[in-house]
């Protein structure tokens, strides 16, 4: 092994040589994702080019070339390469270990992840990828000589292989425009695969957009929204914001498995068709208490106005965010009262990474027993369901469904074992919102309130379906995985506001992010300016005096939408 290293580190090469040798790696070894999913694309075709087929490799070096040429010269050689492979091997690992793709939102989601989910990542199988892909082709570029030319000579041999570079990549673009452009075009995925530059576009974009774009003016939607109710009876709403939850894994929407035996007893309403406004936390928390839609949502945009906590803290309600989620709640919480559930191994529920999300129950039941206000909003982040550690989302006791897969690398579980980890999760939370249930029953029965609680997940998950994991693919071509998600509603007895059974009926109605804006505004009584009826995912179940408080249209139209 000595005589190998002292071999290469004997060994000199001229710049340019290093470099045609590093891109062949970036290229060929690397960016074999894409050139999977492109030569798969492109062999679909009824009838295609084998020579256009041939050609896709060789394009990719040669623009690579392009780039890496005009990057790495003379002593920032080594540096620029180095630091390519060491990213693209990281991307490399993520895409054929998760089938993750670094797009704009996965870059924001990993800018705004906390060290413990970073950790999280970090196994046996992890490290001995890393080595063999980025340790040791770095240490081979760091160990070659270098020999350098005099600086112009070494100038013009630089100009010559990017001239070279380019005319090869001009001819088979000029020759292959047609089938390029086709390919693109209908498979616009595909470009997202491309090591590193995607994840250089898009950490670009990211860093422009939060640190360099001067902060917008606060925008105010509704400066004087209230509270309308039609009793004097104290009005407390939980909103358990899960995690990571999918629906289809949720026995209430016809999973086979049970995995919501508490919840499925104390007569919730599951709304089964129910769809998430992005594929990561760092989107879809904003964008779902946003007045924003999917189809225009901006991160910068929404920070610089009204969420629906603010305004129903404005109208005067007690509002509390309570978080498990290391993640944090992503600015909606910003201008409200939060807590973070510490994550102390005093606490039996913590190992000083992570709680189970049981812990939320002691501050809930801590703010419940000190109601200061005639209406609560209280928010519960779970971490619920979050990867790749699902077993660490449970106690041992919540150990449901079996053999279940007791480690970090899923890949390297069997199927059965990583969806029985999975639903052990799902289950678990289950129990957790059954807990939260009873005691907004125990509160409505012991002091006369009115009570209720909405679970919704912020998105789903993929558990290798189509050889993908985890989630934050672009949304455009996400799978129903990570976008279908649950939502679940339940109140006490003594309301009068909305019809459980109605709502029963109307359960598989399409929903998504974009109504819980509305919702919430709905079931806390909100009369608001920003306040959208026909957004309302209960407007078809409530009763026409409670359509009135909320909203100023006349008894037609409330007759109609009834």
């Amino acid at each position: 092994m000595r005589k190998i290293f002292r071999f290469i580190r004997e060994q000199s090469l001229t710049p340019n040589q290093l470099l045609v040798i590093t891109c062949s790696y970036l290229a060929l070894i690397l960016n074999l994702p894409f050139l999977t999913r492109a030569s798969s694309a492109i062999a679909a075709l009824e009838n295609y080019n084998v020579l256009f087929l041939a050609s896709l490799p060789f394009f990719l070096f040669s623009l690579m070339l392009l780039l890496q040429g005009l990057l790495a010269f003379r002593w920032i050689t080594k540096p620029i390469l180095i630091l390519t492979v060491l990213v693209s091997a990281l991307i490399f690992y993520a895409t054929v270990t998760y089938g993750i793709v670094f797009d704009y939102g996965m870059v924001q989601n990993s800018f705004e992840t906390d060290t413990a989910e970073a950790l999280s990542y970090i196994n046996v199988y992890a490290l001995g990828f890393f080595i063999i892909f980025a340790i040791i082709p770095c240490w081979l570029i760091y160990s070659v000589k270098l020999t350098y030319q005099p600086f112009l000579k070494e100038l013009l041999s630089r100009l010559k292989l990017l001239s070279a570079s380019f005319g090869f990549a001009f001819l088979v673009a000029s020759v292959f425009y047609s089938n390029y452009a086709s390919v693109g075009r209908n498979n616009k995925d595909i470009a997202s695969y491309i090591i590193p530059y995607k994840m250089v576009d898009s950490s670009y974009k990211y860093i422009r957009n939060h640190y360099f774009y001067p902060p917008l003016k606060f925008q105010v939607l509704d400066t004087a929204p209230s509270i309308v109710r039609a009793n004097n009876k104290k009005h407390v709403t939980v909103m358990v914001l899960g995690e990571t939850a999918r629906a289809m894994s949720f026995s209430l929407n016809g999973y086979p498995k049970n995995t919501n035996q508490y919840t499925e007893k104390q007569g919730v309403v599951s709304f089964s068709n129910m769809s998430s406004c992005g594929t990561a936390t760092a989107v879809s928390v904003p964008c779902m208490f946003s007045r924003l839609d999917k189809r225009n949502y901006d991160k910068r945009i929404a920070t610089a106005q009204q969420n629906v906590v603010d305004i129903i803290h404005l109208a005067g309600a007690d509002v509390l965010w309570i978080s498990n989620n290391n993640g944090s709640c992503k600015g909606v919480c910003t201008r409200v009262k939060s807590e973070q559930v510490a994550t102390d191994t005093s606490n039996p529920l913590c190992d000083g990474e992570y709680c189970y999300d049981e812990a939320l129950l002691k501050p809930l039941r801590a703010k419940l027993k000190n109601l200061t206000h005639e209406n609560t909003l209280i928010v519960l982040h779970m971490i619920g369901s979050h990867g790749p550690t699902y077993f660490k989302r449970y106690p041992k006791n919540q150990r449901v469904f079996t053999p279940d897969c007791q480690r970090s690398d899923i890949q390297n579980c069997t199927q059965e074992e990583l969806v029985n980890t999975y639903d052990n999760t799902i289950a678990y939370t289950d129990f957790v919102l059954s807990k939260v249930i009873n005691e907004m029953a125990t509160l409505a029965e012991e002091q006369a309130m009115e009570t209720s609680v909405l679970y919704v997940s912020d998105h789903g998950e993929s558990l290798g379906e189509k050889g993908v994991y985890l989630h934050g693919l672009p949304y455009a071509f996400s799978p129903e995985e990570q976008t279908h998600i649950p939502m679940i509603y339940w109140n006490d007895k003594q309301q009068t506001d909305f019809s459980l059974s109605c709502l029963a009926q109307m359960s598989g109605a399409p929903l998504s992010h974009d109504n819980v804006f509305d919702t919430l505004l709905s079931i806390m009584s909100i009369q608001s300016t920003a306040y959208i009826n026909d957004k309302d995912s209960f407007i078809h179940c409530k009763s026409l005096s409670a359509i009135a408080r909320t909203t100023t249209v006349n008894q037609q139209h409330l007759e109609a939408i009834n």
